[in-house]
């Protein structure tokens, strides 16, 4: 009984996709920071901070899961091991699971910020589109998840600085729609990555994906812009929030890290090669996102009581 427990416990983790954690915290704790800083110099308040980071990252998850719920007959063939192809779980306990998650969403945001609840309900019909709709009838369902994704930022931030709205608040800041747009197009690519290293079993469902429609090649190609623009942005988020040379000399080397790999899938381009670009992009985005919280948390501390340490 206890070891059935303990494995139906660990299948429910594994639907949060514990590889992509480091990626899927780091990036709503960087946005709060972020906020406050740009807007006020200063830190967040420790408890919203921690709610909005939270309710991110279940919002995040809860897509993860009812994703999983749309792809079993996918899955059965590309990744029969996963919790719900390999029957550790039933569909209904992975939907019960990701509804848990998007009312611990939900709570964070209206809690918070009305304007983030907003958010939160537009990002979830998106991601909602895209797998139960989009995935199965175009090869460019990559727009609604990336649209979705791209959303998280701008509801965290509007969780620590309201826009004035529907909450009093300071505007909006260019730098959140400057990060919006980054993390939007660079999940264009970092889904289509995904989209590659699941080609067979796409193929086998009839599932147009855009590798599936054309090519694995053409796929890595427009990949390659997407992170492109995507860097361009990351780069330019620098001088728009205030942030210093820690996070520009990190946007730099990780972005030209990032961008030689991509060149490596364009010149091999197998799905073996799309799966491992697909986890060097989560670990771009987690160094990115851990240099921006370095640079802000220097910056809004040490900066302030030496101002003439200018270098940070």
């Amino acid at each position: 009984m206890i070891n059935r427990e303990f494995a139906s416990f660990r299948a429910y983790i594994e639907l949060l996709r514990p590889p992509l954690a480091p990626m899927d915290i780091a990036m709503p704790a960087a946005s709060a920071l972020l906020a406050v800083y740009a807007v006020e110099g200063t830190l967040p308040p420790l408890v919203p901070f921690l709610i909005a980071v939270l309710g991110a990252y279940c919002a995040i998850t809860s897509s993860y899961v009812y994703n999983d719920c749309c792809d079993i007959d996918v899955d059965k063939v590309g990744m029969p091991s996963r919790p719900l192809p390999s029957a550790r779980l039933s569909r209904r306990q992975a939907q019960h699971w990701s509804l848990f998650l998007f009312l611990i969403a939900l709570s964070a945001a209206l809690y918070l910020n009305p304007e983030s609840f907003v958010i939160l309900v537009l990002a979830t019909i998106l991601a909602g589109i895209y797998s139960a709709w989009a995935k199965r009838n175009t090869p460019f369902s990559w727009v609604f998840v990336g649209l979705s994704y791209g959303l998280v930022p701008l509801g965290v931030w509007l969780a620590m600085e309201p826009a004035g709205i529907l909450k009093a608040g300071a505007g909006i800041h260019p730098a959140s729609l400057i990060l919006a747009a980054m993390i939007c197009i660079t999940d264009w690519g970092f889904t289509n990555c995904d989209a590659a290293r699941d080609v067979e079993g796409d193929r086998k469902e009839g599932i147009p994906t855009t590798p599936a429609t054309f090519g694995i090649l053409a796929t890595a190609k427009m990949v390659a812009l997407f992170w492109l623009v995507g860097i361009a942005l990351s780069i330019a988020l620098g001088p728009a929030s205030d942030l210093g040379w820690i996070y520009l000399l990190a946007a730099i080397v990780t972005g030209g890290w990032l961008l030689l790999q991509n060149w490596d899938f364009v010149r091999h381009p197998t799905a073996k090669r799309g799966e491992q670009f697909f986890y060097q992009s989560v670990t771009y985005r987690a160094w990115l996102f851990a240099a921006l919280i370095i640079d802000v948390l220097l910056r809004a501390t040490l900066l302030s009581a030496l101002p003439q340490v200018g270098w940070l």
